[in-house]
């Protein structure tokens, strides 16, 4: 029989999916090409079932001989491979984005007098509306937990964005912008101590306790489905972090990061000595071991937060303890610095390639906020943080609204700076 073949993701299959597979069974034997995790990734969001989940569902329609992986958006190099007679897809792809995709199967089919098939688009299938049924359904804390790893291994830069409430949770849930033709949204959302505790007009100092932070994190938790990354500031003491991991594992969690700094720590913005205390490397690497060994399942994330550069150390010294916490089973490595240049982090990162082992390195580019994702890709970095930016938006912009109407003694002035109420109710799920 003549060979067919069709790329599809397959995440959410529905009927425009078995339209296009009863036209490819009536021409011949049909070849799924199967895009991987990374190959969706690379353009829209993490599908919600893996490349297995998918394949065990593609391969048992009725008409489809075989699965393969397609790695890549474009179909040529598997089209090349296989040489079917035809290649099948909706004519929806004629415009737009995959316009130059149709013209290179089209040119590849030539080369043996292939044909491209194209059913007409199937009708009132929208599957921004699917993905939005899903997102109000929502995750259980196990799929949700999941999640980073995934990204991780589907992406080559996992970004995250700081949430300090429900409200910014849902900002980092729902923001999304097109660019050159992908559609750009965040991977996940971190919840750091410094914005939290601000947020709560009390310092950074752990004097906001673990049950308050929790308090944070399950009304984020609540309302969003994105993976969620917890600073845990120093952990505290090692039987103290054990609790914090079996917790936040249990409740969909995928990450904490712990800060190498004594406990209690200290905040060098309020006068604080602790703030450059480094903890001692082995008492550090065992509160990692520790928490690892709590752990029920292998989904959570330890990240170890090395604070030799903000300590005034030098790379040497943070190398060492990247060595030492990942030895006692660390899942990742954050570096940070208060340089307002990316040279110490470039330099730092440099070194850290030579380990014999590694785990995925992780920046927060506050201070050195000039440097672009694809620098930091390049050095071998593959989580960013982007740890308190909406909270250091929202200030200068309340401020003037609160100023606005004192002067004014009215709120007409401040109005153009307030967005609708309707636009912000909006963004709430489950309402009426």
């Amino acid at each position: 029989m003549p060979k067919v073949y069709i790329a599809m993701c397959a995440d959410l299959l529905h009927q425009g999916h078995l339209n296009i597979i009863c036209v490819a069974r009536e021409l011949g034997e049909i070849t799924i090409g199967l895009l991987t995790d990374e190959a969706i990734a690379s353009y829209k969001r993490l599908p919600y079932l893996n490349y297995e989940q998918r394949k065990a569902v593609v391969e048992n329609i009725k008409g489809v001989s075989e699965v393969v992986p397609q790695t890549t958006l474009d179909y040529v190099p598997n089209v090349r491979r296989l040489r079917p007679r035809y290649v099948v897809h909706g004519d929806d792809w004629r415009t737009g984005v995959q316009r130059e995709t149709r013209q290179r199967v089209i040119k590849a089919l030539e080369e043996w007098g292939g044909e491209l098939v194209e059913p007409a688009y199937t009708p009132g299938i929208s599957s921004t509306r699917l993905n939005a049924a899903i997102r109000e359904v929502g995750f259980t804390p196990d799929v949700r937990r999941q999640r980073l790893r995934r990204l991780l291994a589907a992406k080559p830069l996992v970004t995250a964005l700081e949430a300090h409430s429900g409200l910014t949770g849902l900002i980092v849930e729902n923001a999304r912008v097109e660019s050159n033709g992908q559609m750009r949204e965040f991977d996940a959302m971190w919840v750091g101590s410094l914005t939290d505790s601000t947020a709560k007009g009390k310092p950074d100092i752990e004097c906001v306790d673990f049950t308050s932070r929790m308090a944070t994190v399950q009304e984020i938790l609540d309302i969003t489905n994105k993976p969620l990354i917890l600073d845990g500031d120093s952990g505290g003491l090692a039987e103290h972090f054990v609790l914090a991991v079996r917790t936040l594992e249990r409740i969909g969690v995928s990450a904490i990061v712990v800060k190498d700094r004594m406990n209690p720590k200290g905040s060098s913005r309020h006068g604080g000595t602790a703030a450059s205390h480094q903890e001692d490397v082995d008492t550090f690497a065992y509160k990692i071991e520790r928490g690892k060994k709590a752990q029920i399942t292998d989904d959570f994330m330890i990240v170890a937060h090395i604070e030799s550069l903000i300590a005034g150390k030098d790379v040497r010294d943070a190398i060492e303890r990247a060595r030492a916490y990942i030895g006692s089973g660390a899942d990742g490595i954050l570096i940070h610095s208060r340089e307002e240049t990316i040279g110490e982090i470039f330099s730092f990162c440099d070194e850290y390639a030579k380990l014999p082992s590694r785990v995925p390195l992780v920046a927060m580019p506050s201070t050195f906020s000039q440097v672009t994702e694809q620098q930091l890709v390049d050095v071998g970095v593959q989580v960013v943080f982007y740890a308190n930016h909406l909270l250091r938006s929202a200030y200068p912009a309340m401020l003037k609204t609160a100023e606005s109407i004192l002067r004014h003694q009215r709120a007409y002035e401040a109005e153009e700076q307030c967005t609708s109420i309707e636009q912000i109710v909006d963004l709430i799920p489950f309402r009426d």
